[in-house]
């Protein structure tokens, strides 16, 4: 046998196997999260958040060209990009295990015999499609986000470093070297995870190189290659940028020299420098030296990328985060300040006390002529400062995680015994062991902060909603015991390559854990985030093959007997896989994600101001905009971007068909640090108490004028607050005249609107929504997202009227309507005719519970729910019942499970006489809500609740129960027979608790 041509043919049908797997599986459309800003930015070449992922940009630039003109194959075009992406990390896998594996046997490829050949071979498709039908990986590998990316250039660094161990010519391997660095460089353009080898792989050349190994070798080696990271990671990333901008400010403001010329001369010195050192140590035969700097030189090439942003920023596209423009907003784009620091080594905890605050390094901004410095960063000192602080955020709700979580009470300040407890059972054990569990032992559930299934648990013992969650999984441990055999079979056999993968293993892994530094609590779960350690096990399983076969099956003679065998117990492991995370992980024909972003942009009036809060609801906006043109004439304000000055400037320009924003703040008026906080502190005159007058308080606020001002401990006068009670005047006949006032609500516009918006501090985002309100003087329709945080709309629920997804300002103050009041015409419209709920209907469409059973479809479920409330307060029994059927029809159970607002449509069911149908649905919850409060009682009182978490496991009961008691309290007003039945099941769960 051909050991070249079979090994050859083996990758080709593994990237074969991964191909198909995750082309039948893609996402047709833009995923939620930042699926949707990528593929927009992506589509026309625009400037993402940092760090910006302009290789993966461009890439995707050329995968939409295959779109065929039709935009709404864009998405699908760049999620394709993935897809690709994904099956050739698996083509490179397969051979890494294959140079691996030999390295085991020990013997060249023409030298291997047919058993040593299938056992190689079985070795590798093993561990590959483990890795294939992985649950983190497979997640990545169906949209366009850049892990999916990342992971193929992990996956080919490895394999060439691994093919540079085979060549003994030393010129020929310096090229695979520089090769190496060429691809780390272009990799920093996609996602940084893959720089975390670079330590470990050091050990490989280390190894070869070396006449010697030895221990203070290897760690000197490893050292090294932490050096070079650092280099890497200081020197070149923000090293650079930082450079740039330190020469420019040089040659402008010393050298009066125009904007940009000191960092195009520190650019031409960069290359100078470099050319010649490369040029000199080639003509003095130092190869090492001259290597490096070609490396080096190439990491830049592949760095370069970036002028990506810089040239299409000054483009200014209507996504252009940071604005990385000129030479300061390029320099803050590249050092990610966007996103602050967390501490590492030593630092302060939740406890500790703030004592001093410094003025640190100074801000600029872009003068008339040259760099001027506006403000400087505060430089902060603290009291009880702790090493390796892991509890380390003081933001008030992650206060009380941690104290929650460490059972410390309000007095008790964390030791570094707690310290070390919550790194290790939090931010080892559930953010990173939980992932580990779900990608090779099982996961119970996609529901959020599920654990690892048990797996002695017989399916007959789950209620039906766990048994039919699609993000279940049970691989018996198979994978655990096979990555086990295989990191042995890989000690015994080849220690040093033990060690680099041990390492490759702990750094892309536990390493990121600890250098991350996560808070209690992350929007959603991050095991993509550790993928390049899943890798890694995924190798060691495929390597399981070859210790079963030599150790397991010693009992057989015939070599080839042991390695066929081996390898079909070994491809069991893979296939057991595939039958149970396929159905979690097919995401074809699931739409709605986009249907909910033209839905949300389809509630709103022509020409409207949209204000959004997170990335659900903006970045599929965002795309349907960008890429298929729906509702362009829509400003869409994200509240988290509009606190930065760079997005308030982009607001001020006319976007497609959407005219500027009226924000009567100049840029200096919102640089980073000026207004980012007005505090409450109320005036003591009454006048001032009872009320300020909005347009007045926003000019002195620009004019930074003194009668509002407050000294701060560092001497600076800051902007206050000094009344939660506000008014604007306007002109009520113009209002009138523009006819988005219903007309029984007419008589309210008194010329004056006024509301407290509390005794709380204006965040700069809040001060812009406030000025945007004021100047904008009703000539704009404005209107809030329906999933805004409730601070978000700043006191104003009863001024707003519902119009599908998007509640809509008026400057009517309705009485008692604290959650707005419905446009009933209006909505009905909306919801009826316009909006849009492809495949919400079919039950073979996943809806994972993590993202659509909190934003989507409870915005859906709400949007039916609030006009049928409103239409059975208006006597409309007729269009309640169509409303109710309507929502029942396109949003069925068996399709997106019943949840707490289904369970209120029984009592518009009741209120319009229809029994039936009122019970056909409480009927359900009460089934669902039996079994599930069965089994995780049942679950708490033995203790067993390791794969669902305490808190999980309580908060199953306390929903189940408020569900049943709600469709009790219902029913009892028109079913008592059927109440009484509900009831009993209440009662006998709430007794079981006691």
């Amino acid at each position: 046998m051909d050991f070249k041509k079979l090994n050859t043919i083996g990758g080709w049908v593994a990237f074969l196997i991964a191909l198909v797997t995750y082309t039948m599986t893609v996402e047709p459309t833009a995923s939620f999260w930042d699926c949707g800003e990528f593929i927009a930015c992506a589509y026309k070449l625009q400037v993402p958040h940092p760090a910006g992922a302009p290789f993966f940009l461009l890439l995707g630039r050329l995968a939409s060209l295959f779109a065929g003109g039709n935009v709404e194959n864009v998405a699908l075009m760049i999620n394709m990009l993935s897809v690709l992406a994904s099956a050739f990390t698996i083509l490179f896998m397969f051979w890494s295990i294959s140079l691996l594996a030999r390295k085991i046997v020990g013997k060249k490829a023409s030298e291997l015999n047919g058993s040593e050949i299938i056992m190689v071979m079985g070795a590798s498709m093993v561990g590959s499609l483990v890795y294939t039908w992985s649950d983190s990986f497979w997640f990545s590998a169906v949209e366009a986000e850049v892990y999916a990316m990342s992971s193929f250039f992990t996956a080919i660094v490895i394999w060439a470093v691994l093919k540079w161990e085979l060549i003994e010519d030393e010129a020929a391997a310096n090229k695979w070297l520089i090769f190496v660095a060429y691809l780390v460089g272009l990799s920093i353009g996609v996602h940084l995870l893959n720089l975390v080898t670079i330590p470990a792989l050091g050990l490989w050349i280390y190894y070869k190189k070396s006449k010697k190994v030895s221990w203070a070798g290897g760690i000197s080696a490893f050292v090294i290659g932490l050096i070079i990271l650092g280099v890497v990671m200081v020197g070149v990333i923000t090293g650079i940028p930082s450079f740039s901008f330190a020469f420019d400010k040089f040659f402008v403001n010393t050298l009066g020299m125009p904007f940009g010329s000191g960092m195009i001369f520190f650019i031409l010195a960069l290359i100078a420098a470099l050319v010649y050192g490369i040029i000199r140590t080639a003509k003095t035969g130092k190869v090492w030296v001259n290597t490096a700097l070609l490396s080096f030189a190439f990491i830049l090439v592949g760095y370069s990328t970036y002028t990506v942003a810089l040239i299409r920023s000054n483009y200014n596209p209507p996504i252009n985060e940071n604005d990385p423009s000129d030479v300061l907003g390029f320099t803050y784009y590249l050092k990610r300040e966007q996103y602050g620091s967390r501490p590492l080594m030593y630092g302060p905890v939740f406890s500790s006390r703030l004592t001093a605050i410094d003025r640190g390094a100074p801000s600029y901004k872009m003068g008339e002529e040259n760099y001027e410095i506006y403000d400087y960063t505060p430089e902060y000192t603290w009291a009880n400062e702790m090493l390796l602080p892991r509890v380390w955020s003081q933001d008030p709700n992650h206060v009380r995680l941690y104290r929650s979580k460490l059972g410390l009470n309000e007095t008790q300040v964390p030791k570094m015994g707690d310290n070390l407890r919550f790194m290790f059972s939090h931010q080892l054990g559930h953010m990173y062991w939980r992932y580990f569990l779900w990608n090779f032992w099982g996961r119970a559930s996609d529901i959020e902060g599920s654990s690892a299934t048990d797996i002695f648990e017989s399916n007959a013992e789950l209620p039906d909603s766990i048994q039919n969650n699609r993000g279940r999984t049970n691989f018996y441990a198979l994978p655990i015991i096979l990555g086990i055999i295989g990191l042995l079979y890989q000690y015994f056999k080849r220690d040093r390559d033990f060690i680099v993968m041990g390492l490759l293993f702990l750094l892309t892994g536990m390493g990121l854990v600890v250098y991350l530094n996560s808070p209690p609590v992350e929007p959603r779960e991050r095991d993509y985030i550790y993928v390049g350690s899943f890798y890694i096990f995924a190798m060691w399983a495929g390597l399981g093959v070859m210790g079963l076969a030599d150790w397991a099956m010693k009992f057989l003679k015939a070599g080839s007997t042991k390695s066929v065998l081996a390898s079909v117990v070994g491809l069991l492991v893979p296939v057991q896989m595939v039958t149970q995370t396929w159905a979690g992980h097919d995401r074809s024909d699931r739409v709605h994600q986009v249907d909910f972003a033209k839905n949300l942009l389809n509630s709103v009036a022509p020409n409207a101001i949209l204000f959004t809060g997170g990335d659900n609801d903006t970045f599929p906006l965002w795309y349907a905009q960008e890429v298929e043109g729906i509702r362009t004439d829509v400003r869409v304000c994200n509240l988290s971007l509009l606190g930065t000055d760079w997005y308030i400037d982009q607001m001020k320009r006319k976007t497609y068909e959407s005219e500027a924003l009226p924000i009567s703040f100049t840029k200096d008026m919102v640089l980073k640090g000026v207004n980012d906080q007005i505090p409450f502190v109320e005036n003591p005159n009454e006048q001032v108490k009872a009320g300020i007058n909005l347009k007045q308080y926003l000019g002195l606020v620009r004019n930074n004028e003194r009668a509002i001002q407050m000294a701060v401990s560092s001497g600076e006068m800051i902007n206050t607050l000094p009344s939660s009670n506000l008014f604007l005047e306007y002109d009520p006949e113009a209002v009138k005249a523009a006819g988005f006032v219903p007309e029984e609500y007419e008589a309210g516009l008194s010329g004056i609107m006024r509301w407290s918006i509390g005794e709380r501090d204006l965040l700069k985002n809040d001060l812009m929504v406030l000025d945007i309100i004021a100047q904008n003087n009703w000539e704009r329709p404005i209107y809030f997202g329906g999933t805004l945080a409730p601070s978000a709309y700043l006191n104003l629920k009863d001024h707003m009227q519902l119009e599908g997804y998007a509640y809509r300002l008026t400057p009517v103050k309705i009485q008692g309507a604290r959650d707005g009041v419905v446009n009933t015409e209006v909505m009905y419209n909306k919801v009826m005719n316009e909006f849009a709920w492809r495949n919400l209907d079919n039950p073979n469409v996943y809806y994972d519970s993590e993202t659509y059973l909190k934003v989507p479809i409870i915005t859906a479920r709400y949007a039916f729910l609030r006009l049928a409330d409103q239409l059975v307060r208006e006597g409309d029994s007729d269009r309640a019942e169509q409303v109710l059927d309507r929502c029942l029809e396109v949003m069925p159970n068996e399709a997106v499970p019943y949840d707490q607002l289904a369970a209120n449509f029984t009592t518009f069911y009741y209120a319009i006489d229809k029994p039936e149908k009122a019970k056909a649905i409480s009927d359900v919850i009460a089934k669902r809500a039996d079994q599930e409060l069965t089994y995780f009682i049942n679950k708490s009182k033995s203790g067993n609740i390791s794969e669902w978490g305490a808190d999980n496991v309580q908060q199953f009961i306390q929903s189940n129960l408020r569900d049943l008691n709600m469709i009790v309290n219902i029913t009892e007003r028109d079913d008592q027979a059927l109440a009484n039945e509900y009831r009993a099941i209440y009662d006998k769960h709430s007794a079981a608790i006691q």
